[in-house]
């Protein structure tokens, strides 16, 4: 089994801002054109050996998407994820003022966990708290808390994703919450590219702690594959592979990464991604890699700025 598994962002709403998603997509972005770019994409990943998908409520139709998929192949092999949290409020338009409006609160859960259910039923795996900054009110509502361990207590396992700049004080903070004596969450699903890799040492804490560790964005949005550094390109001529396919890699070398998503928009992109599993990068190469990262912050600005489309 692959340790890659499948992300929808790009796939499940007409807008988003990863670079390059453009020329991978159709060209009328109908919720039926953008079905049926999903299924090519979740065909091409399960035909290789792909088998976690990872969805969210403000993805757009992504759930449903991946609900109807399911219910034609009968896949039952999978390991599927979602998020709640952010709500999709972009009307299926490209220029929409706003695409997605975030909520850490009760309501919230409660009613995003009955959506969820209604469309994928018994099939959702992990739930995760979506994009936990130290911020959050998560951390201060125990009746939130509460609710969310009764669904780990379902069978259900229950974690977060981080964004921002103090993405590892979020690990570590939201890590030591607990429920009934228990840890709350199990997984834990953080940006972590060659860009930024702020989030490391305590993504390793996590892993080491057992928590189950997803990375999302290890191509920076698209960037790493769009306008790849130097170093980057250089490193994949010598593989003979694309520049996104040593950008995963490198995630992929990360010992305590248990999932590395893809956040392909195409079968094609999704085949050049996963030619991340096929290298292995020496040490000088990786040393190469790490010289790339970035202030957190200034990534997390620049990445604030890229445009939906």
């Amino acid at each position: 089994m692959r340790r890659m598994g499948i992300g929808l962002a790009a796939l499940g709403r007409p807008a988003y801002i990863n670079v390059g998603r453009d020329g991978a997509l159709p060209a009328d972005r109908t919720v039926e054109a953008m079905r049926a770019a999903t299924w090519q994409v979740l065909d091409a990943a399960y035909a290789a050996g792909v088998r976690w998908v990872d969805a969210a409520r403000s993805y757009g139709r992504s759930e449903e998407f991946l609900a109807g998929w399911l219910g034609e192949r009968g896949h039952r092999d999978l390991t599927i994820s979602s998020k709640w949290g952010y709500a999709y409020v972009g009307d299926w338009r490209t220029d929409a003022d706003v695409h997605e409006v975030k909520e850490h609160s009760l309501d919230r859960f409660r009613a995003q966990l009955a959506e969820t259910r209604r469309l994928l039923g018994d099939r959702v795996d992990v739930y995760q708290v979506h994009s936990l900054t130290p911020d959050s009110p998560i951390f201060g509502d125990t009746a939130l808390l509460h609710a969310i361990a009764e669904l780990a207590a379902e069978g259900v396992r229950v974690g977060f994703s981080t964004s921002g700049p103090a993405q590892a004080e979020t690990v570590r903070r939201a890590l030591d919450l607990e429920a009934g004596g228990r840890r709350l969450f199990t997984t834990v699903q953080s940006t972590w590219n060659v860009l930024e890799p702020s989030a490391g040492a305590a993504l390793a804490e996590a892993h080491a702690g057992g928590a189950h560790v997803i990375l999302k964005e290890g191509l920076a949005n698209g960037r790493l594959a769009v306008d790849p550094p130097v170093s980057l390109h250089r490193a994949a001529e010598r593989h003979g592979v694309g520049s996104d396919a040593v950008a995963l890699a490198a995630a992929l070398a990360l010992p305590w990464a248990g999932t590395v998503l893809s956040g392909a928009a195409s079968a094609a992109q999704l085949r050049t991604n996963l030619a991340a599993e096929t290298i292995s990068l020496d040490p000088d190469e990786l040393d190469e890699l790490r010289s790339l990262a970035v202030p957190a912050a200034d990534y997390w600005r620049d990445r604030a700025a890229l445009p939906w489309t």
